[in-house]
């Protein structure tokens, strides 16, 4: 058969790179992809994840049999739902599904109702009377713009003044547009973060692998939030018990809820977990794969993707099957200033082979056909090793003998896993 992945970032890359493999795939096309997929096997659209009637056209024309969409903006957009009204079959929640991803809001206003344990919080569009919340509250306190904002829309304030700023900058200095017309604000929880992921129609969920992202640009945790500089999995030293109760109070209530309110979800769900001394409670929720985890979530699959998505979609229950041992850990290689103003055009190394996967983010051919830079996360290194040690000595012994002028990366990535 043949397959579509709309997006095009190293999510996207991971996901059709599985898809290729797959015994029962023909051709895999991803829209619009990036030029350092072609060297899998991956061909490449010419269409915008924002241009729905021509993915459609394409999908009719070339008989693909599903469609996956990776980012969250085509989510928040309706593309499945346009896809679906075409007579064409999508894997990932429609519009009003993936609103638990798109409002921050409704997502606090299901977990309410609901009873999923999460962080206190209250939601203002009115700036006078948010920033009087903050001085009541004090800090440290998270403010948070309601929509979408590229990851970026999160700002965990240490002190009253810097929360204040922060939600200036959403309501009235509208730096996020709209996504921040509306603003959550909620207390800071103190413990470890995880991942959990999900494949769910409706109520019946299959669990991926634990895995730990690093979204701060900096070693150590420093310097502003990011898409991600690079994650592991699974999260070994995290009790079974966690997880467990997880599944109980929080993915269980959650996707009963949204069938209750006719919303039934359909794709991967995303918890952003933080365990706390009450248990585990809800960060937030995305509406699909998150990036980098799916860089280190997919390669642990040993059934095959596009057997089990298709089981999925049909409603029957899916063999998925994970690789039991080990580790595998990835490091993003992004560009010098990134999240913020970044250059473009920096020629990239070579691509790797044997134990170290590259999955590439933005990377494009220049006029010599080189592959060089075209974006904040550029590319990343990706290993399976026996432990959380061996992997980061591998990826970074690798990083090393790359040249990486005009580029960066974390050196800590899995550190919290060792201590």
């Amino acid at each position: 058969m043949n397959l579509l992945v709309v997006g095009s970032g190293g999510r996207e890359h991971a996901i059709a790179k599985k898809l290729v493999a797959s015994k029962v795939v023909d051709r895999v096309f991803v829209a619009p992809g990036n030029d350092g997929m072609i060297a899998d096997g991956i061909e490449l659209l010419d269409i915008a994840i924002s241009e729905h009637s021509k993915l459609i056209a394409f999908a009719q024309k070339e008989a693909i049999s599903w469609t996956f969409v990776g980012p969250d903006d085509a989510l928040a957009a309706g593309i499945v739902d346009a896809f679906e009204a075409a007579g064409l079959v999508a894997f990932g929640p429609r519009k009003n599904a993936a609103e638990l991803e798109w409002s921050k809001d409704f997502a606090k206003s299901i977990m309410k109702k609901y009873r999923v344990p999460t962080a206190r919080y209250e939601t203002f569009s009115d700036f006078e009377a948010a920033k009087a919340y903050i001085e009541a509250q004090g800090a440290p306190i998270v403010v948070k713009a309601d929509g979408l904002a590229l990851g970026k829309g999160v700002v965990v304030a240490e002190t009253v003044e810097e929360a204040v700023a922060a939600a200036q900058d959403m309501l009235l200095d509208h730096k996020f547009g709209h996504s921040g017309a509306r603003v959550v604000i909620e207390e800071y929880l103190s413990g470890e973060e995880f991942s959990l992921f999900a494949f769910v129609n409706g109520e019946d969920f299959y669990l991926m692998p634990t895995a730990q992202d690093h979204k701060r640009a900096f070693d150590g945790d420093k310097g502003p939030n990011t898409g991600g500089m690079g994650a592991y999995a699974p999260v070994s030293h995290l009790p079974a018990s966690v997880v467990e109760q997880s599944v109980v109070e929080i993915i269980r209530p959650v996707l009963k809820g949204m069938v209750a309110e006719g919303r039934p979800y359909l794709g991967v769900l995303y918890a952003g977990l933080i365990v706390t001394d009450e248990g585990p409670k809800v960060i937030e929720f995305n509406a699909r794969f998150g990036d980098p985890e799916t860089q280190v979530i997919l390669p642990r699959l040993t059934s095959d993707f596009a057997e089990n998505i298709t089981d999925l979609l049909a409603g029957r229950v899916p063999n998925f099957t994970w690789l039991e041992e080990g580790v595998t850990l990835g490091v993003v290689v992004a560009s010098a200033g990134y999240p913020l103003a970044y250059e473009k055009g920096v020629r990239l190394p070579e691509k790797t082979s044997g134990d170290i996967k590259t999955y590439y983010a933005g990377a494009s051919f220049n006029t010599n056909q080189e592959l060089v830079s075209n974006g904040g996360r550029v590319y990343m290194l990706v290993t399976t090793q026996g432990t959380v040690s061996q992997a980061q000595k591998t990826i970074y012994q690798q990083l090393e003998e790359q040249d990486t002028t005009g580029l960066f990366y974390r050196t800590d990535i899995g550190n919290k896993a060792n201590q």
